[in-house]
């Protein structure tokens, strides 16, 4: 089986980026209203780091969430996994589910009431109370199961490629799909779904992240995050950036990586 979570990451991908005319915020609405762009004049970004927080560093993050000042957080490998719900501005953990071996967990959304959490390879998407974390229930799906965001009355999710799934909220059934209309290539991971429509997702397993038209598929902005954790605090199982959620109400995000010591929050900015 691929060990996606443990490859070396792949840097300098963008290293030179094209300077562009931010909209009224760093989210960019104005790139949605200019339709299609191909990948080579899709703006190039930075992430610039505002503020760090801490982070436990035993964390295989998968997934990152942020509602209403509730920071909501999934763990991956066998024997590890778990779901947590923190204070955004304290750190004070609410509430705690792990998940039993052989179980690996990956992404996770609040949909509503409910908090759905993917697996790995099993093909289990597990319905959880959105409060405590207590299960509700499951559901079986096909393929795997990598990142998940809520968008309006759809759930998106990613399965390593460069294709997204939109899923019905309530049980989980697959109901569309749309794959990038370039960088047919790209293995999409870890989502969020931002307030102005548009999806970001981590393109495993590089630092870098792209803005995506979930209607159409168009690539709007590459981002490059490259510099937020030095080579040099990375090991063989903190090397890939994952973990990416909006910080509501601002214009910047949260982003870290698999038992990063370091939460970033950004913006993501023209060099």
């Amino acid at each position: 089986m691929k060990r996606k979570h443990r490859a070396p990451v792949v840097t300098g991908l963008f290293g030179r980026h094209i300077a562009v005319l931010l909209a009224a915020t760093t989210l960019f609405p104005a790139a949605v209203a200019c339709g299609a762009a191909e990948p080579d004049d899709a703006p190039r970004l930075r992430a610039e780091v505002v503020a760090t927080r801490p982070h436990d560093p035993s964390l295989f993050t998968q997934g990152l969430e942020i509602h209403d000042g509730v920071l909501y957080e999934s763990t991956g490998l066998p024997g590890e996994s778990l779901v947590r719900a923190s204070d955004l501005a304290t750190g004070v953990e609410h509430a705690r589910a792990d998940l039993p071996a052989p179980l690996f967990g990956e992404g996770i959304t609040r949909a509503g009431d409910v908090l759905w959490q993917v697996t790995y390879t099993e093909g289990i998407a597990i319905a959880r109370d959105a409060e405590t974390l207590t299960e509700l229930r499951r559901t079986d799906y096909e393929g795997e199961g990598w990142g998940l965001c809520t968008r309006g009355d759809r759930i998106v999710m990613s399965n390593g490629t460069a294709t997204l799934t939109f899923r019905d909220p309530e049980t989980f059934a697959p109901t569309g799909e749309v794959t990038l209309a370039s960088r047919g290539d790209t293995r999409l991971n870890e989502l969020d779904c931002a307030p102005d429509g548009s999806v970001y997702a981590n393109a495993w397993p590089t630092d870098t992240i792209l803005r995506i038209d979930p209607e159409t598929g168009t690539v709007l902005a590459v981002i490059d995050a490259a510099g937020l954790l030095p080579r040099s605090a990375r090991t063989p199982d903190s090397d890939v950036l994952n973990g990416i959620a909006h910080i509501p109400g601002t214009d910047r995000f949260l982003l870290t990586g698999k038992k990063w010591p370091t939460s970033f929050e950004v913006r993501f900015v023209p060099e």
